[in-house]
């Protein structure tokens, strides 16, 4: 099942199997790169998608991923006072160094190092929510209590 999928989503599908979660990784023919085009893509609402942006800790360096439902803007200075720290945004480069995965596809596990998650409590509002899985065309479904389960993410307040 696996063997076709792009090597970045082969390596989510692995990260999830890993994981223990029944959740497949599907290729889609379009663009799921924004929430509006993963929406779209799998017809769900926008606040279904899980936006998986990532900071940069101004004085650690450190990496965080902020899961956002695609309905939200991140406050992001709200979430620099949940961690204690200033916030940047990410380049391109940084992203991939922390993650291994380019903009526009960054799942939520199988990171190439280990990166804080929090999770934006709007997703927990439902059944099932969907997330990138490594490629710009690339996503899987899972629950809000799977998404807590495979990333040990704390569930915040985002917006």
């Amino acid at each position: 099942m696996s063997q076709d999928l792009s090597s970045s989503a082969r390596k989510v599908q692995e990260a999830l199997n890993r994981n223990g979660v029944a959740c497949r990784v599907v290729e889609m023919p379009q663009s799921t790169r924004t929430a509006e085009d993963a929406a779209r893509a799998v017809g769900c609402q926008v606040g279904q998608i899980i936006k998986s942006l990532i900071f940069r800790g101004k004085q650690s360096h450190q990496a965080l991923l902020v899961a956002a439902s695609g309905a939200n803007r991140v406050n992001e200075k709200k979430v620099a006072a949940l961690i204690s720290e200033p916030l940047s945004k990410a380049d391109a480069d940084f992203v991939r160094e922390k993650t291994g995965f380019a903009i526009g596809g960054v799942p939520p596990v199988g990171h190439a190092h280990p990166i804080r998650i929090l999770i934006d409590e709007d997703l927990l509002q439902y059944d099932e929510i969907w997330a990138a899985a490594g490629t710009p065309r690339a996503v899987f479904k899972l629950t809000p209590e799977e998404l807590q389960k495979i990333t040990g993410g704390e569930v915040v307040a985002i917006k």
